[in-house]
Formats: C-alpha cells, structure tokens, sequence
C-alpha cells in the first residue's frame, strides 16, 4: 500500500503544481481526483506489455498536461490570458529570449533546465512505481485497498464533473485541461475560418490621406505604458506630474496636444500585435492572425502613407534578427536594432535607450520629405533596469557613447526580480523616463507640418497592474495645427497630456485609428 499512496501521491502533485501557480494559492485545488483513480487501477492491472504501455501513456499524458498547464499559468503571468495551443507554441522562443533577458543568459537556461529536469524525474518516479514485478491481487489487503480507492475517487470525480463537489480543494485537472484546449482549438478555428473571410471580404484597399498631405505623420510607440501607468495609486502621482509638466512645456512652444485611451489587443507582451493592429485596422491579438494578415497582402497604414506622398521609415530597437514582417508591410526603409549606429552599452534587455532612438530619428529623417514613421521605444520593457536621467542637452548625446557608465549602474535583472514592490517601483520609473523623453522629443520634432501620435503598446502584466487591469493605453497627439487635433476632438479625445479615466470599460480599440485617419483625412469616406 506504500507504493500505492506514493505513486498516486506523487501524481497528484505532477499535475495540481502548475495549478498553485495560476491560482496564485499554493494548495488549491489540493487533490486531484484522476490520480487517485488511476494509480490504484493501474497497480491493479496484470503485469507485462499492456501495463507498461498503458502506464507509459499515463504518464506522458500527465506529463503533457502538467505542461500545458505550466504553460497556462506563465502565459497568465506575463499576458493576463489563458494559453491556446493552437496559437501559442510559436511563443516559446519568445520566452525564452524574455526570460534571459530578464534574468541572464546562464540563469534562464539553467531555470528552462530545472523545470524540464524536475518534470522528466517526476514522470520517471512515477512510471517506476505503477510498475512493480507483480500486479495488486484483489484478493489481498493492497489489492482490495486499490479497489476500493478506485471506486471511490472515481465516483467523486463523476460527481465533480457534473458540478456537484464534495471534496471542497478538490480538481480534475487532466479532464478539464484537455477540454478546455480541444474547445479552444475548436473554437480558433472556426474563428480562423472567419478572420480569413473578413480579409477576403473586406480587403481595406490603400487610400490617400489627402488632408496629412505634406505632413511627417509619426507614430511612436511607448513600451507597457498602459492606463495603470496613470490610473493607479502606485503609479500614477509620478506619471501625472511629468504629464501636467509636458502639458506645460508643449503649450509653451505653441504645440497642442489632446489625449484618449484606446484597447490594445495584448497584456503584457507580445507588442508587434499591437503594431499590426493600429497598421492594419484589424483587430491582430495572436500571433496566427498576424501571419495570416502579413500573407493577405492586404493594404496598411504604410500603403495609405505611401498614396499620400510619404515616404515610410520603421524604426526597431528591439529587432536583433532577421524581420521579414518589415519588409512584408512595405516600409520603404527599416532601422533594426543593428542598422542604428549606437556606440553605447546594451543595458539588459534593452538595446539602446529611448532618448538615443528619438535624437537619431530627429537628426537623420525629419529634415528630408514628408515622412511616414513608426517608431517604437522600448527603454520601458522589462526587467526595468537600469533607470536612466532625461538629458536635457540632446547634443551631448551623439553616438550613444554617453551611457556607458549606466551599463552596470543598478542592480541586476536577477536581483531585482527578487523583491515586487522593488520591480513595480523601476516600472513606474522606467515608463516615466520613456514618457518624458517623449515629450522633450516633441518639443524639437512638432514642426509645423507634424502629426505626432505617442501611444502605449499595451497594459503591463498583470505582476504590475493587478489581476482585471483594463486594456487601455493612453494616446496622445500632438500638432501645432489645431485643425488635426479637431479630428480627434471629435472622437472623444480631450484637451490636454491626460485623458478621461472615468469609463475605462468603453474605450474604442486601437484598430479604430487607421480607420478615423482614413474617415477624418482621406479623400472619400469608406
């Protein structure tokens, strides 16, 4: 019977584990009934080739669905959603890259090696004890204790899967894990079917934007700045004095400015769905529908720019490999990280900081034709260190050099991670910086002929903002002419660097944008 209580023991563990993680409540659910029924069962059958074949699928089924779950409660932590099979796998280089960036190079193997390891060892331990020389006799004492185990954690689990829990921490953690995936494949692909024929079926032709005709358009992209960034009380006294200040310093120089907020499609991560969303006009919010509108062809922004007279420029900081989607948008010039000249450090996981990025676009792109620019910061990514100061003299800045003594000036990602309210700090302040750079750009790039939209890419993980955080990131847009801001007005936007925080649940997604531009500037209406 010992053998029994530690393979089924060691079973429960396997698969409830994952669950304390997602949960965020160590012990719940406690107990999980399919392992109470198969390790006596198994013990049970005769031994020879069906039980170490059905013990081996047992136990990789397990294996599997302790992954999956694994998986389910990091997808949670880092994007504030459940994990989709069918959409989810291309991920995992992701986060791998996330995760050295975060911790480091040796750290992040070595954790991605621990958790396969420990895994493997649990399968191993558990096949080895659910097979023993001889099989349970149900004639004898551990046989009959297996029987009537089997019976009774059978007959609860009945009763919880048809809602009616007895056991109050118990769970069937295998049974609802592979009903939820086979649902949600289900479900995305009948969602696939219906993304493809909207493509087809509303093709969104390339249209010129006669209105921002001979204007340099930028878009610029501020990394995790969310509404929480301005909206909660760990945050927000910081971030609404540097908005009250930018306010104050914009007006000063005869720049308007009026904010909203619009839903981004993602938490967390995964920023380049929120760029294909504003580019496109299409709601992008995993990474299937990001390819397929990529192989559509179907027009973007940078088309309508390009039938206005633009030239295009995207600006990557953050793009170390090869980017094939650059070229797929059309753009008509990329800057990746390694086509910037930037002499300074890399600081963690960030390639260079937002103020460099935002001196190289103004001194190398906005004095030639009009322009058409993407441009995403990213000084505000995570781990969040180190926080670098706003240099109020840009030509000090140059090739970057500058920054050298901030390269080991903070703690490290692997200390820092180790103390929230420390992590929750540095995002307050790196988001900040980024935001405040912003608006010294601002001042040099608003010419009279600019339309410059600042916006987040997306909400933190819920690590920052709290589980039920809104979608909602601010959006601010800045001109000297108030003609292009009376557009925006229209939509709800207000006057000001800070926007109404007063009906967070509706708020208009950001793939509205391209179509208000289209509505609002274009030559005709849609």
């Amino acid at each position: 019977m010992f053998r029994l209580l530690i393979a089924a023991l060691s079973l429960n563990v396997l698969l409830v584990a994952p669950l304390w993680w997602r949960n965020g409540d160590l012990g719940v659910p406690m107990i999980a009934l399919e392992a109470w029924v198969l390790a006596p069962l198994l013990l049970l059958v005769p031994g020879g080739g069906l039980r170490r074949l059905l013990v081996g699928l047992v136990t990789l089924l397990a294996g599997l669905v302790s992954a999956a779950n694994l998986g389910d409660a990091a997808t949670h932590t880092a994007f504030g959603r459940s994990l989709n099979l069918y959409l989810d796998l291309p991920l995992l280089r992701s986060v791998h890259d996330l995760l050295v960036g975060n911790v480091g190079q040796l750290a992040g193997v070595f954790i991605m090696a621990l958790a396969g390891f420990s895994m493997l060892a649990a399968m191993v331990l558990i096949a080895m004890l659910l097979c023993p020389r001889r099989a349970y006799s149900p004639r004898r004492l551990p046989g009959q204790f297996a029987v009537v185990l089997t019976t009774g954690a059978l007959a609860l689990a009945v009763l919880e899967y048809s809602g009616h829990r007895l056991l109050a921490k118990s769970a069937l953690p295998m049974v609802a894990t592979l009903r939820f995936q086979v649902e949600q494949v289900m479900v995305t692909h009948r969602a696939r079917q219906s993304f493809e024929k909207q493509l087809a079926d509303s093709p969104l032709e390339a249209r010129a934007l006669s209105g921002l005709e001979g204007r340099n358009v930028l878009i610029t992209f501020i990394e995790s700045y969310g509404v929480s960034a301005i909206d909660d009380p760990r945050y927000r006294d910081l971030l609404l004095e540097t908005l009250a200040e930018m306010d104050e310093r914009l007006a000063a120089r005869g720049i308007g400015v009026v904010s909203g907020l619009l839903e981004a499609p993602i938490r967390g991560g995964q920023s380049w769905l929120a760029h294909a969303t504003v580019l496109s006009g299409r709601w992008i919010d995993n990474p299937l529908w990001y390819r397929l509108m990529l192989d559509s062809n179907r027009a973007t922004l940078v088309d309508d720019f390009h039938a206005t007279g633009q030239r295009s420029l995207s600006v990557m900081p953050a793009i170390t490999l090869a980017w094939p989607e650059g070229i797929a948008y059309g753009f008509d010039e990329i800057r990746a990280a390694r086509d910037i000249p930037y002499a300074g450090p890399r600081l963690n996981w960030v390639t260079m900081p937002d103020q460099f990025t935002l001196d190289y676009v103004h001194r190398h792109y906005l004095d030639g034709p009009p322009l058409f620019a993407q441009i995403t910061l990213i000084s505000s990514h995570a781990p969040w260190t180190p926080i670098l100061p706003v240099l109020e003299n840009w030509s000090m800045i140059g090739n970057g050099a500058i920054y050298a003594p901030w390269e080991n000036a903070s703690d490290p990602p692997e200390v820092l991670w180790q103390d929230l309210e420390r992590i929750r700090d540095h995002y307050g302040w790196s988001v900040d910086y980024s935001v405040k750079v912003t608006g010294r750009f601002a001042e040099r790039a608003v010419g009279d002929d600019t339309l410059l939209i600042v916006m987040g890419d997306h909400q933190a993980a819920p690590l920052i903002t709290g589980e039920g955080a809104s979608a909602a990131v601010p959006v601010h847009i800045m001109s000297r002419d108030p003609m292009l801001l009376d557009a925006f007005r229209a939509r709800g936007f207000v006057d000001g660097t800070l926007p109404r925080l007063d009906r967070l649940d509706d708020v208009p997604r950001m793939s509205e944008l391209r179509h208000w531009l289209r509505e609002d500037f274009g030559a005709t209406n849609d």
